[in-house]
């Protein structure tokens, strides 16, 4: 019995030692995030880049659409006032002065103004689709990125596995060391690549929101001016 404990604390403590030799850290110390991220192995690098990406793309466009997004409410007031007014000139010069995909949508009407209504409404929707696309540039880079980041990871699973048998072929046994490189690949890049992915995802549809907001808003604004046209022919 003695003979077996002994030996089982042999086996132990080579294996701890094993371990030890692997990483090239002491038992207990742990390792910082950029050197765990390193065992990911090549994989890491495109996930790294596609994070980037991905993060650059959400500032970008949050900040755009937040400016777009501005309350325009006084803004319809007083062209609305202008309008009935007969100052057509001012109208335009407000909506000039005021950075808005709305407020350019209405220019174009008021620049329209004098042709028929249908035309108008023409002008009106052509550019609003048009400040709509501006708005959605790059969103859908986001939804690729969700979806590519983790079969990124999926192939640093598969890198991972092989790596472990590998290097079990070379070394002819079975023991923490031999598979702990393998392990740290597969399973970093796997974590790696879904939680990219899952912040593009988030983001992908957080911003689209954002964007059919201000649709909203732009057709709601839309048919106010149409209908002010209207009463005022």
């Amino acid at each position: 019995m003695n003979f077996l404990i002994t030996f089982l604390q042999i086996e132990v403590g080579g294996v701890v030692a094993d371990t030890a030799a692997t990483t090239g850290k002491a038992t207990g110390d742990p390792m910082s995030l950029l050197e765990l991220l390193m065992k990911g192995g090549w994989v890491m690098i495109p996930i790294l880049l596609l994070s980037l990406i991905a993060i650059y793309i959400m500032i970008e466009r949050f900040i755009t659409i937040k400016k777009a997004s501005r309350d325009t409410t006084i803004l319809m007031e007083k062209v609305k006032g202008l309008i009935v007014q007969g100052d057509v000139k001012g109208a335009k010069l407000m909506c000039e002065q005021t950075d808005s995909p709305i407020a350019r949508m209405i220019e174009k009407g008021i620049m329209r103004l004098g042709r028929p209504l249908k035309d108008i409404e023409s002008s009106i929707e052509a550019t609003g689709k048009l400040e709509v696309y501006k708005l959605e540039r790059n969103i859908s880079v986001l939804g690729i990125i969700a979806g590519i980041a983790p079969m990124l990871g999926f192939v640093g699973t598969i890198s991972g596995v092989i790596r472990i048998f590998y290097n079990i072929s070379i070394e002819g046994n079975i023991n923490i060391s031999v598979i702990s490189e393998g392990l740290y690949e597969k399973m970093i890049t796997s974590a790696a690549g879904l939680i990219v992915g899952i912040i593009a995802h988030i983001g992908f549809h957080y911003l689209n929101l954002l964007v059919e907001r201000i649709v909203y808003k732009m057709e709601s604004n839309a048919l106010e001016f149409i209908d002010l046209l209207q009463e005022n022919k």
